[in-house]
């Protein structure tokens, strides 16, 4: 049971570390940015915006041990609002969830790492959901901000921890439907450098 406690807390550290880094980004964005070009293919920032959205929206689900999966929203043309606000909360709340759901766990003496999450028709524990949910909070975070025009490198450490999780997560099978081909890059890169480019960013 410290195993998978242990995994649990581990997971959603590493979740808060990547909310803490993305809404570093987030709090780039204008309404005059929305529809600039992001590292996603064919995607501008309000639709990579929508996309977190529904990411966080999973997340938030998780944490109730269920999830259903539905296709991302149509981007709604000639919005005004400032969806990154709205973000900002939602991230905020999806933290503040799975903090709860693992605290609950410790005085309910749940073996937490051993809970099982239902993904359509895969079943995974929490900790594999909340590192998964890492990766693209913290690569979407890059996307927003390299949008915005700016760099906000990732924590080496993070970066490290990241990758080793995505090449775990991210197969062959990915691509190019969920990811982008991987890009080459030195073998001796920074750790963000090989993240990104695992992931099918160009990080230069």
């Amino acid at each position: 049971m410290c195993e998978q406690t242990s995994a649990s807390v581990a997971g959603v550290a590493l979740l808060e570390r990547a909310i803490d880094y993305a809404l570093g980004s987030l709090r780039l964005v204008t309404t005059a940015t929305l529809c600039r070009a992001t590292p996603c293919a064919d995607w501008n920032l309000q639709r990579l915006l929508d996309h977190m959205a529904d990411s966080l929206q999973t997340l938030n689900d998780a944490a109730t041990g269920h999830i259903a999966l539905s296709p991302v929203d149509e981007v709604s043309e000639g919005s005004c609002h400032n969806p990154a606000l709205r973000l900002r909360d939602g991230a905020t709340e999806v933290l503040a969830l799975w903090t709860g759901t693992l605290a609950s766990n410790r005085i309910a003496g749940t073996p937490s790492g051993n809970q099982l999450i239902a993904i359509a028709d895969h079943h995974l524990t929490s900790p594999v959901v909340a590192a998964a949910g890492a990766i693209e909070i913290t690569v979407h975070g890059w996307d927003v901000a390299r949008s915005c025009g700016e760099h906000r490198p990732i924590p080496s450490l993070m970066a490290d921890e990241l990758l080793d999780l995505a090449q775990l997560f991210v197969t062959g099978r990915d691509r190019p439907h969920r990811f982008a081909p991987r890009v080459p890059v030195p073998p001796h890169a920074p750790a963000e450098d090989r993240l990104l480019a695992y992931l099918g960013r160009d990080p230069n």
